[in-house]
């Protein structure tokens, strides 16, 4: 299976295939932190059951380790380890997270070691600092102590059986500082038998040249394995990590998007993909890397986060294709504008509709949207050109396949109707010192039957959301399914104020999928209600519960 060209640990460039089973690259593992430093990300709370989701997602991928919360800080986390001992992981091993022992304290005396001993989690990670200016201002103590802390908290934990991964917290930071103590505090570590030193750029500063320094100079002193933890504040955290494996490290750590605290960590599933389909590294296998899309947008959707329609290898427009040369071109040779098979990782490259386009890219959109166009090209054209009309009216087509396809199966003759509305009334009520409520009724024909319905809400398209989902659910159970995640509203020309065309964006997921719908029209009312409809309608007879 050829991906193009890769690049070799002595950067040389090679063409063909990267995932020769009789490769001789050295086994690399990773371990994801969602379930730690992701939900660090300011607005994110995970319950129980959404770490038990996420962590199954992952096993699914085949992620080796999967850190999965610190046992000593909450209740939530106690119980989460006690969950996954008793219902096991299949292809990956729990991590609980915790630090090394409080200055001036015995091992066997520091609760969190305690926690830690006792958890169901063979494998353990413990955090110690590795910059002086931190043991002397944060800790405030000597660094004799502090290496004490790291060599007796490991030795500890080995003791009671675990399996331990140590974390130098700004490692990066500590060795620019004083490169003799930062060492120092690795070799304490590995002599305690730890059986994973992982350097940590905690602060996210480090660019890829100085991590492949660093790393490679750590590397050649430490006979243990040795891993890498980036954080993204410099906007470099997946390049680092590459640069740290090309550097000797064998581990690799991050989060499923790049979750985390302040910007964040270096995304996992990039960084996967990169070391499987660019360095040649086989660290799942391929039916497991094609779930890559699906976990990127599963886990987005339980921590409420709007997937990055950007993200690379991931996002819906990572292969997408909206230049009229582009389009021509992709149809014409994939290779020409996408750097890997989308496939690959569980994605699919689509031709995005807009002015740019021209017939060719219509019709291959049309048929990747299961709409039948017709042969002839003047039909073709006049087609396109109605497409490019509305387009000009302020409909943006790129965002709203939904929409797309079923305006072409309506201007073709084949679209289908679910309802016909013969009308709608919106009522706000607001008082002194009170909520301002909605009300909405909608009368509407269904299956040859006449009905009214009346829903409420926070606002005149909740109102409306509710009163047609009430009309239409005794003939369509499937709508209980189809979930409205995003409502975005845009005013097409500022410079007529109030009156401006708006237009209405809504994203819809049945929890699998996602679709997107759109509406334009001067009365935001009735744009909100052309996407709503749109919405239900596209679910009914494209997606189905």
């Amino acid at each position: 299976m050829s991906t193009g060209w890769t690049v070799s640990e002595n950067d040389t460039l090679t063409e063909g295939s990267t995932l020769d089973p009789s490769s001789t690259k050295p086994r690399l593992t990773l371990l994801d932190t969602t379930l730690r430093d992701g939900e660090q990300r300011a607005g994110v709370a995970l319950t129980l059951e959404d770490k038990l989701k996420i962590a199954y997602r992952l096993d699914e991928l085949g992620i080796q380790y999967i850190e999965v919360g610190f046992p000593a800080s909450n209740d939530r986390d106690r119980q989460l380890i006690e969950r996954l001992a008793l219902q096991p992981l299949k292809n990956s091993q729990m991590v609980a997270f915790g630090s090394t022992r409080h200055k001036h304290t015995l091992a066997s005396d520091d609760p969190g070691l305690v926690a830690l001993a006792n958890c169901s989690a063979e494998t353990v990670s413990i955090v110690g600092k590795a910059w002086t200016e931190h043991v002397d201002k944060v800790l405030e103590t000597t660094q004799d102590e502090n290496l004490q802390m790291v060599a007796s908290s490991i030795q500890y934990l080995v003791a009671q059986g675990k399996q331990v991964f140590f974390d130098a917290e700004h490692y990066f930071d500590g060795y620019r500082n004083d490169p003799e103590y930062a060492l120092a505090v690795l070799h304490a570590a590995e002599a305690a038998g730890a059986a994973l030193i992982v350097l940590c750029d905690t602060n996210g500063g480090c660019l890829p040249f100085e991590i492949y320094q660093i790393c490679q100079a750590t590397c050649a002193v430490l006979s243990t394995e040795i891993g890498i933890h980036c954080h993204n504040d410099s906007g470099v955290g997946v390049a680092n990590s590459l640069e740290a494996v090309r550097a000797g490290c064998r581990h690799v750590q991050g989060t499923i998007n790049g979750y985390g605290e302040r910007v964040g960590n270096a995304d996992l599933l990039i960084t996967l993909a990169d070391l499987q389909l660019k360095m040649g590294y086989d660290i799942v296998s391929q039916e497991q890397l094609a779930r890559l899309t699906e976990l990127a947008h599963s886990v987005a959707a339980i921590m409420n986060i709007a997937a990055d329609a950007h993200q690379p290898y991931s996002g819906s427009n990572a292969f997408a294709h909206k230049a009229g040369l582009h389009s021509a071109s992709v149809v014409r040779h994939k290779p020409s504008y996408e750097h890997v098979d989308p496939a690959l990782v569980g994605n699919f490259a689509r031709i995005v509709i807009s002015e740019l386009s021209g017939r060719s890219a219509l019709a291959n959109k049309a048929s990747e949207l299961g709409v039948s166009l017709p042969d002839s090209s003047s039909e073709l054209a006049d087609l396109l050109q109605k497409v490019k009309t509305r387009e000009n009216q302020g409909y943006s087509y790129e965002v709203a396949e939904a929409s797309l396809a079923l305006l072409l199966a309506d201007l073709t003759g084949q679209g289908q109707k679910c309802f016909e509305l013969e009308s709608f009334r919106v009522i706000t009520d607001k008082y002194r010192g009170g909520q301002a409520l909605s009300e909405a009724t909608i009368k509407l024909s269904v299956a040859g039957e006449r009905v009214v319905a009346t829903g409420e809400g926070v606002g005149p398209v909740n109102a409306l959301d509710a009163a047609l989902r009430l009309a239409i659910t005794r003939f369509y159970p499937e709508v209980s399914k189809f979930e409205l995640t995003d409502y975005k509203v845009r005013v097409l020309d500022e410079s007529t104020g109030t009156s401006a065309v708006t237009r209405v964006l809504i994203d819809t997921s049945n929890g699998s999928r996602s679709w997107g719908t759109i509406g334009v029209s001067e009365n935001i009312i009735e744009a909100s209600w052309d996407a709503l409809v749109d919405s239900l309608v596209y679910g009914l007879l494209k997606v189905g519960a």
